[in-house]
């Protein structure tokens, strides 16, 4: 029989919800954030009256009828958490995408249902989305389209997009564009959800002794409040383009700023496939998209300072000739130079030098550890070192789900001595989201390269030459900026 382990997040998420709806009276539904626990207490009720009903059902049946109510029960059940998350927007229905593919410990029925989350999502009605794009472009939509597709493309947490055409302001000609719509109200949906976020950090806190939630709570309810934002997007959008613009395998879509405002975004139209057509391509294909992928993270890091702290499988658009597109720009976070230093040397004393103490010094000194903490300093490399395993020897490796899904468990460890003197420091928040989503999409790819070599072209205190094709055409592009 199969087993339900919901992962950390979810279940916390799950749980502050409960305990606020217990003290809400029949008139405090109506408001958005009582509305909106109500909804996941609700979701609660249903999962609990199906596994109920089954076990009722089970009660007087054979074994091998008890073990298809099982798998009707799990089907069911996965149904119904991915169709509410999928009708509640915002943070919570984030989660669930983040859920789908970073936790292998999900029944496969759930992962399979979440997984509708990422690309598609129920749409908001048609005319709400026509009446949106009106009011924030101040003309009847006729007049500002050449085309609009009433279906959308694509929807998720924050919007939907469709595709339209457009006469190009500056050229007079037609041109492609996809129009992202924001659901009307989710930046006060989102503020909803994020009060739950205290209530996040306080759990937290009674599993790991060490941690102290509010920097993490505080840059979580910031970076998301900032995703509402589409001029901001936009003007994180233009700026990863005009970086990479020529660049032999990244596509970044041009913002199109006459069709953009704070809740509606236009840009070029990309066509390519997407993350279920690359998973059935043949693994050279897979192992050239991991590739492309892993190097776009870090050489935005340590290069630009910046990156998405949003990877997940719906970001991305493959083509054919090897170069693939990347998408939403919404969770960009912004890094100082003595953050990327940190990171730098703490890579460098994990990965290169493999000197533990100076790697304890790094951590404590960054506020990932307590100093001082009644704890060996061999324990706190052998700790760390896990996550600097895949490019901590000159050598090809292959990225798999089990090693994703062992990196999880082992950040949510609370049985590790580490765990009860180490904290998350604001600046590490989205960069172990960045690195999480990573392990998960290369695990999931079953990607293979020699990753230390990739990695050491990126690195900002090593000076390799290329060492495989997309590195070469990079060091051409490089050489012409």
């Amino acid at each position: 029989m199969t087993k339900w382990r919901i992962p950390l997040a979810v279940g916390v998420l799950v749980t502050a919800a409960v305990a606020v709806s217990r003290r809400l009276d029949a008139s405090e539904l109506g408001r958005s954030w009582a509305g909106r626990n109500a909804r996941l207490v609700r979701m609660g009720a249903k999962v609990g009256g199906t596994y109920a009903s089954t076990a009722a059902r089970k009660t007087f049946a054979s074994t091998e009828r008890r073990e298809e109510l099982d798998r009707e029960r799990e089907f069911k059940t996965a149904q119904q958490v991915a169709d509410e998350l999928g009708q509640m927007k915002g943070a919570l229905m984030k989660l669930g995408q983040m859920a789908s593919y970073l936790d292998d410990g999900l029944p496969e029925p759930l992962r399979m249902a979440l997984a509708q989350l990422q690309s598609n999502a129920p749409p908001m009605s048609t005319d709400l989305a026509i009446a949106t794009v009106e009011s924030e472009l101040g003309k009847p939509i006729a007049e500002l389209f050449v085309e609009f597709d009433p279906e959308p493309i694509a929807a998720a947490s924050i919007g939907q997009v469709h595709r339209a055409i457009i006469i190009e302001p500056k050229s007079g000609l037609e041109r492609a564009v996809a129009v992202k719509v924001q659901y009307p109200g989710i930046d006060q949906a989102i503020v909803s959800d994020l009060k739950n976020a205290d209530l996040l950090g306080a759990i937290l806190k009674q599993g790991f002794g060490g941690l102290d939630p509010t920097e993490m709570v505080d840059e979580i309810k910031v970076r998301l409040a900032e995703e509402v934002d589409y001029e901001l997007e936009a003007r994180n959008q233009q700026m990863f383009a005009e970086y990479y613009a020529g660049h032999p395998f990244f596509r970044i879509p041009a913002i199109i700023p006459e069709f953009s405002t704070k809740r509606v975004l236009t840009s070029e139209l990309v066509d390519g496939f997407g993350w279920a057509e690359l998973l059935q391509r043949p693994q050279a294909e897979r192992d050239h998209a991991g590739e492309v992928i892993f190097r776009f993270v870090f050489r935005s890091l340590y290069r630009m300072g910046a990156f998405n702290g949003d990877p997940h499988p719906g970001n991305y658009l493959f083509h054919d000739d090897g170069t693939v597109t990347f998408l939403d720009f919404g969770l960009v976070k912004h890094f100082t130079p003595d953050e990327l230093a940190t990171f730098a040397s703490m890579v460098e004393a994990a990965a290169v030098k493999h000197d533990d103490a100076e790697f304890r010094r790094i951590v404590e000194e960054a506020g990932m550890l307590q100093p001082g903490a009644p704890v060996g300093t061999d324990e706190v490399g052998e700790y760390f070192s896990l996550f600097y395993d895949t490019v901590a020897n000159d050598a090809v490796m292959t990225w798999t789900r089990e090693y994703a899904n062992k990196i999880v468990r082992h950040t949510f460890d609370r049985a590790s001595p580490i765990s009860q003197y180490a904290t998350v420091p604001r600046a590490f928040v989205f960069i172990q989201r960045i690195n999480l989503g990573l392990y998960a999409l290369l695990g999931e790819l079953n990607a293979s390269g020699n990753y230390r070599r990739i990695a050491s072209e990126l690195w900002p205190f090593v000076d390799a030459g290329p060492d495989s094709p997309i590195g070469e055409a990079e060091t051409t592009w490089l050489a012409t900026r």
